[in-house]
Parts: structure tokens; C-alpha cells; sequence
């Protein structure tokens, strides 16, 4: 019982973190062209290391 009432209340906090992350991200003034290149440049590093093996 006591590992369901932690594993709830781990929950409820994750919960409350990502409404909040959500809302600040909403709120805030971000260049998405330069999050999007940083995302495609990491993206693009796991797909080569896949397709190469190498890396």
C-alpha cells in the first residue's frame, strides 16, 4: 500500500512539473528555428551513427 501512495504521489509531482514546463514554454519567447536545427543536428548524428555503425 505504502509503495502505491509514493508511486501516486511521484505521479501527481511529475504531473504538476510538466503543466508548469508547458505553461512557462507558452509563456516564454523562443527562437524555434534555432531549437528545431539543434534537434535535427542530434537526430541526424543517431541516424548516421545507425545507418554507419561509426560514431
Amino acid at each position: 500500500m505504502i509503495r502505491l501512495v509514493i508511486i501516486l504521489l511521484v505521479v501527481v509531482l511529475a504531473w504538476m512539473l510538466l503543466v508548469k514546463l508547458i505553461s512557462d514554454v507558452k509563456k516564454a519567447n523562443i527562437d524555434w528555428t534555432g531549437v528545431t536545427a539543434i534537434i535535427g543536428f542530434i537526430v541526424l548524428a543517431f541516424w548516421l551513427r545507425h545507418v554507419t555503425g561509426m560514431g
